[in-house]
């Protein structure tokens, strides 16, 4: 379960990012460079896991990615295109200064992890 322990320390370094560096204050992020680099960050780790359960050497493909998804789960599929919209575009593109919507993107990640290592274990 490499991979998975990867995926969950790529996110907890995120929010460490976050909480430390982008400086929240009323529910805003201060500094969108952090925010920016936080979004890749648990973007990249959320990818980890997924290539691990579709056994995937591509972790780029996202085509491939999401048709595999979308054959395993159509929830756990809607929840991969919120955080890949949250966690790749509104933090990663544009550095969101919403903590709320940050907030979203890493925990619609952390349930697919989970959900990833749960599948992985019965295969």
């Amino acid at each position: 379960m490499i991979a998975i322990d990867k995926a969950r320390t790529q996110i907890e370094n995120a929010k460490v990012l976050l909480r430390n560096n982008a400086n929240p204050e009323d529910g805003l992020y201060q500094y969108r460079k952090y925010v920016k680099r936080a979004g890749l960050i648990a973007y990249k780790g959320l990818l980890l896991s997924l290539v691990k359960l579709l056994k995937h050497n591509k972790k780029d493909d996202l085509i491939v990615i999401e048709q595999g998804l979308s054959k395993l789960d159509k929830g756990i599929f809607a929840d991969f295109i919120t955080a890949q919209q949250v966690l790749s575009r509104s933090m990663g593109i544009y550095g969101t200064r919403s903590q709320q919507l940050a907030e979203l993107g890493i925990s619609e990640a952390e349930k697919i992890i989970t959900w990833v290592e749960k599948s992985v274990t019965k295969i």
